[in-house]
Order: structure tokens, then C-alpha cells, then sequence
């Protein structure tokens, strides 16, 4: 197993980081959308990702697996094996991308016994980095500074519970969800920024209600965990990132 250190976990922001300068280099010019088979958009810029931070792990870790969107048909019976693993989404957010509105990100976990245990997401456009890892804390970085970060405290009674939701996929169940806080306001926002948004204290609850996959959720999992808040999946057991189905339930992560 790897040792969760400060090194592995700047290691990995700069894996991150290097992608996200692959990415802008796509982002700043015309591209072309291509449809994957089960209808989500794929462009250049998921793959030039993809391909950076699979070199870089295997140059980093060359005996830790990697688990990748774009690279994700392992076989169950390969995968069952692993007791640690790099899970990558090279480029969440693809329809914020093609919309150009900055709000996608690259993910990194790492996985270590089925639990995610260090997670880094960067946000290119933004230039944000958000890093954690078990022990070390949670931390955002931007315009060269490095903070600390930590979930809000819970609301008093009748003030205002912020809740994060998707840009590109709001529900009927979320609206749902948010009744049963008369006051609240709903901050939408996409890809894995919405947990970011969580562990450092900008909304109180990120409630999913919709399709997401391993990859969309490990990073920000941990980040959001690190940093005080709780990640629950529906019907699922711990350890939640060690089975055979890709695909996440509802899950509900609140600072509450």
C-alpha cells in the first residue's frame, strides 16, 4: 500500500495540474464532439487528459492500477483483485466544457482498500486546486496560496441551509429534497466542484439524485470526507469503491 504523504499528495496535484494545461490547450480553439455509446460527449481534451495522467501514475506508481472513464473496460474479475487503485475521471464536466462556461474539472483518488483516501480536483478555468488525503487535511489552492478548508457550521434555526446542485442535471427529486427546508437557497454549479463546494464551507448539502459513475465521485468523496462532511450512498455497504457495478446510487453529502 502507499503511504499517504505530503509528497504523494503534491505529486498528484501536479499530475492534475499538468492535465488541466492539456485540457485549456483544446478548450482555447475549436474541437469536435464525439458521442460515446451510452450518449455522453467525448472530445479530444477528455483523451489528451486521459493519457497525460495514465503515463504520469504509471510513471509515479507503476505497480498501483488505474481505473480511468476513458479507459474503464476492465473485467470485474481483474478488478476484484485490486486493493488499491488510481480512479480518474481525466475530464468531469464534459458538457460544461463544450458549453465553455469553465465549470469542469480533473479528478484523482486514490482507492486503498475500497475507500477513497486521496483525492485531488483541479479546476483549470478557475485555477483551483482542491487536495486531501487521510491525516493530511483538506486544502484549496489558488493564485499561489494555499488554505486550509473546512465544511460550515450547521445552520441556526431559521437561517438559510445552502444547497449545491448539478448545472446539467437538476431533478424533480432534488426539489423535492429541498422542501423540507423552507429556508435554503440552491446553488447550482457543475462537475465535481459541487463536494468542493461543501468542504469548504460554501453550501451545507449536495444531495444526488441521478446517474454518476466511480470516477465522477472518488475525488471529491474524499476531499468532502477530509474536511468534515459525510458521504452516504443508498443501499450500498462499505467499502463503496470495491464492486462490480461502475455506477453510484443516490448519494447525500451534507456538512449537516
Amino acid at each position: 500500500m502507499l503511504e499517504l504523504t505530503q509528497d504523494l499528495l503534491q505529486q498528484v496535484r501536479h499530475i492534475a495540474v499538468a492535465a488541466g494545461e492539456a485540457i485549456l490547450t483544446v478548450y482555447q480553439r475549436d474541437f469536435s464532439v464525439e458521442q460515446k455509446d451510452d450518449d455522453s460527449p467525448l472530445t479530444e481534451a477528455d483523451l489528451a487528459a486521459h493519457h497525460l495522467i495514465l503515463a504520469e501514475l504509471n510513471k509515479l506508481t507503476p505497480h498501483v492500477p488505474v481505473l480511468s472513464e476513458e479507459a474503464a473496460d476492465i473485467p470485474w474479475s481483474e478488478r476484484q483483485q485490486w486493493t488499491e487503485y488510481w480512479l480518474v475521471d481525466p475530464l468531469d464536466g464534459t458538457k460544461e466544457f463544450i458549453k465553455r462556461n469553465g465549470e469542469f474539472t480533473v479528478n484523482i483518488a486514490l482507492i486503498q482498500q475500497g475507500e477513497p483516501v486521496l483525492g485531488v480536483i483541479h479546476a483549470p478555468v478557475l485555477d483551483k486546486t482542491y487536495a486531501a488525503a487521510e491525516g493530511l487535511g483538506a486544502t484549496r489552492q489558488q493564485d499561489g496560496l494555499t488554505e486550509t478548508i473546512r465544511v460550515a457550521l450547521t445552520p441556526s434555526a431559521g437561517e438559510v441551509v445552502k444547497v449545491v446542485g448539478s448545472r446539467s442535471h437538476y431533478s424533480a427529486d432534488v426539489e423535492d429534497y429541498l422542501s423540507r427546508f423552507p429556508q435554503h437557497e440552491l446553488i447550482a454549479v457543475g462537475s465535481s466542484l459541487k463536494f468542493c463546494l461543501v468542504a469548504e464551507g460554501s453550501a451545507h448539502l449536495y444531495p444526488r439524485f441521478g446517474p454518476t459513475m466511480l470516477w465522477d465521485t472518488g475525488a471529491g468523496h474524499v476531499i468532502a470526507k477530509v474536511a468534515g462532511a459525510q458521504v452516504e450512498y443508498q443501499g450500498i455497504a462499505n467499502p463503496a469503491y470495491h464492486r462490480e457495478n461502475l455506477k453510484n446510487p443516490n448519494f447525500l453529502v451534507s456538512a449537516l
